[in-house]
């Protein structure tokens, strides 16, 4: 008899990792995604049927496929209790378990980041008295634990309290071998601190994860709430939607060809433009008022975070197939209303006899030299978070990080030149867009951000 199988599918825009566990012909999906094709194929080549669909909690920042994947292949979707899901499902209490092949699934009710979050707990029948691995959602990260701020109806205090006992309680006393297959890694905004690893062991992490070393849960609550970043405004929709569950991506329309002059047309009634090209693309020539938000990167979380959820959307992209690959990626956090797409992209933009805009980017050296020449008409935003600037920053620069941009733009000096940075580059840009819509006209990039800045040797404070 072959060993139970567990296979990964990480979205590095999302920096969210889901699971498919798979014995003896049957397999279950642990956090699927909103696209869903990747896991029927998958079972198909495996030779396996998904019989269960599970849910570690409903999800704040990104969308769930688990209602499409239901719809077509007639699995069973389970859910902790209490969850209030608006569709068929399983609630499942501590010590319910699903079994299949040599697989057995034990629930582990794990309240903190959510009300209704569990942790699954694997077994291979082939060693039964030791478990293999434990899912755990977004309860334990490697390297950190989930925020305790998505509760209507408790304070974060109250659910960092409940966290800290489901974490002593039910995951500290597995196995120090358990391995540790986490909902996120490095870059969610469900956490502070994750690692990139893509798995880890209970020992490991109770060696070295800050909120499993504090002594006690007085110091446990104060580490995760404590100066806690808010969280974006787009949280509390997405889970209602998870709550009632998300119709099919193949459901969505493809969004229309748009003549230049109906982008004007549409823009001046609301519209957002979002340019999704290579930043360097963006800065030489763009349609002015558009928002840049780069496909690379984590395109669809700072969309969400930036456009909120009921924005009309204009996208720029390099090719139609960009496009869609646009509107799939928007989807996946609930931005659905791409109404269409500029035809031809900027070149028929400048065909069409347009007025274009354009970013001036700036290198560390240039920058310099601008501040030794005219000191007093120069200001340095850093739209890096808080805690990156711990690293160094630099000297003199203005800190709002790129979430706050928008709301915090009255803050700046409209008469000065804004020179703009993050770590590498992908938020500035984003950044300098937001400010030049908001009417900043001298806005510049940095080139290489803080990281090219520090490379170089400049000063650092």
């Amino acid at each position: 008899m072959e060993p139970v199988q567990v296979e990964r599918f990480y979205l590095g825009c999302l920096a969210h990792a889901s699971y498919m566990i798979g014995s003896e012909g049957v397999a279950a999906v642990i956090d699927p995604q909103r696209d869903v094709d990747q896991y029927l194929e998958m079972a198909s080549t495996k030779g396996w049927k998904i019989e269960h669909i599970i849910e570690t909690h409903l999800h704040a920042d990104f969308v769930s496929g688990h209602l499409e994947l239901a719809q077509r292949t007639g699995a069973r979707v389970y859910l902790g209790a209490g969850s209030g899901a608006r569709f068929p499902h399983v609630a499942v209490t501590d010590g319910s378990e699903i079994h299949f092949g040599r697989c057995r699934l034990r629930f582990l009710e794990t309240p903190g980041h959510t009300i209704e979050s569990i942790c699954i707990q694997m077994n291979d029948l082939g060693q039964p008295d030791r478990p293999a691995a434990v899912f755990t959602g977004d309860t334990l990260f490697i390297g950190d634990v989930g925020r305790p701020d998505l509760s209507g109806a408790h304070t974060p205090s109250q659910l960092a309290e409940m966290l800290y006992h489901s974490l002593h309680d039910k995951l500290m006393p597995l196995p120090d071998d358990t391995e540790i297959f986490p909902a996120h890694g490095a870059g969610s905004l469900c956490g502070r601190q994750m690692s990139s690893e893509s798995s880890s062991t209970v020992g490991r992490q109770k060696q070295t994860n800050y909120a499993l070393l504090a002594p006690d849960c007085e110091t446990f609550v104060h580490l995760l709430t404590d100066n806690l970043p808010a969280a974006p405004e787009y949280f509390a929709r997405e889970v209602d939607l998870n709550r009632s569950g998300a119709a099919p991506v193949s459901e969505l329309p493809r969004p229309a060809a748009l003549a230049p002059p109906e982008v004007l047309r549409l823009q001046e009634e609301g519209a957002v433009v979002v340019d999704t090209r290579p930043a360097i693309q963006f800065a030489v020539a763009h349609v002015p008022g558009s928002i840049h938000i780069a496909l690379t990167g984590q395109y669809a979380s700072w969309a969400a975070r930036i456009l909120g959820l009921d924005s009309r959307l204009i996208l720029v992209g390099e090719d139609p197939e960009h496009v869609r690959e646009s509107q799939l990626r928007l989807a996946r956090v609930g931005l659905e209303n791409v109404i269409g797409y500029l035809d031809d992209g900027v070149a028929g933009w400048i065909q069409s006899g347009f007025d274009l805009d354009y970013i001036p980017q700036i290198t560390g050296p240039e920058l310099v030299e601008l501040q030794q020449q005219e000191p007093e008409r120069i200001a340095v935003l850093d739209v890096r978070e808080a805690s990156e600037r711990v690293g160094g920053t630099i000297p003199g620069s203005i800190s709002i990080p790129l979430g706050k941009v928008a709301v915090r733009a009255d803050e700046l000096d409209r008469d000065k030149l804004l020179v703009v940075h993050c770590k590498g580059g992908y938020r500035s840009s984003i950044a300098t867009s937001l400010l030049r819509r908001a009417g900043f006209r001298d806005v510049a990039n940095l080139t290489g951000g803080f990281d090219a800045w520090k490379a170089a040797g400049l000063p650092c404070a």
